[in-house]
């Protein structure tokens, strides 16, 4: 199995990780807020880096997470992934933010077969970019950005249970009161949780471009919004 360098920066959590063979060998956080990413992410690459060297371990891939989230933060972790797979000659894997979010919850949950999972992102004020899929994470509804009121996902609901996680869950509670959605707390996107996804797209070759890859945002997003959309993130 291939030894690939996790990057995540969609947040206001930046980590970093090291996978090889279905295993994480080394991970590293950093939690103090998206404008300190642009400092925090070298040294914690390098860290990674080195730590592969030591072992004699050989890089195989770089893999980031390409949001949807912070277009700031997003571009800060792309652009280090690039860096890497040009320094050592590896190919780039990108890997959906919103599927990333997934990772933890379908794996310490006991949901029911027909339970949907949505992961959601902030997009300031009442609105959230989110997505839809089952517990084998097929995609039930792509993902978009989405004004919440008390009718969002009803129905959706109305078929299924329906949990929902991520930074932009919390402001959601009070709104989203059906009695078939459930809230977890305290889930964030973390380089750790890429393993399973960026392994699958390297045993499948399905790497991203290096020198055309962009996020989420400019390929999706942007087109569809106005520019003044995406101040502040």
């Amino acid at each position: 199995m291939a030894c690939i360098l996790h990057i995540e920066t969609s947040t206001d959590t930046c980590s970093v990780a090291l996978s090889e063979r279905g295993s994480v060998l080394h991970s590293d956080v950093h939690r103090e807020g998206g404008p300190s990413h642009a400092s925090a992410l070298a040294p914690m690459v390098a860290d990674a880096l080195s730590f592969a060297e030591s072992h004699a371990i050989p890089l195989d891939a770089v893999a980031y997470s390409e949001g949807p989230g912070s277009y700031t933060g997003l571009r800060i972790g792309l652009s280090e992934a690039k860096g890497v797979c040009y320094g050592r000659g590896v190919p780039l894997i990108a890997v959906s933010t919103l599927q990333l979010l997934c990772v933890g919850p379908l794996l310490t949950l006991d949901l029911p077969d027909d339970a949907l999972v949505c992961p959601m992102l902030d997009a300031r004020r009442m609105e959230v970019y989110a997505a839809l899929y089952d517990r084998a994470l097929q995609e039930v509804r792509p993902a978009q950005a989405d004004i919440i009121d008390e009718h969002s996902y009803a129905d959706y609901l109305e078929q299924h249970p329906v949990w929902f996680f991520g930074p932009g869950a919390e402001k959601c509670k009070s709104v989203i009161r059906h009695p078939a959605a459930h809230f977890v707390d305290d889930v964030v996107p973390l380089a750790q949780n890429m393993m399973p996804l960026a392994e699958m797209k390297f045993l499948r070759q399905q790497f991203a471009d290096v020198a055309y890859a962009e996020p989420f945002y400019l390929k999706e997003y942007v087109a569809a919004k106005p520019k003044n959309a995406l101040k502040g993130l």
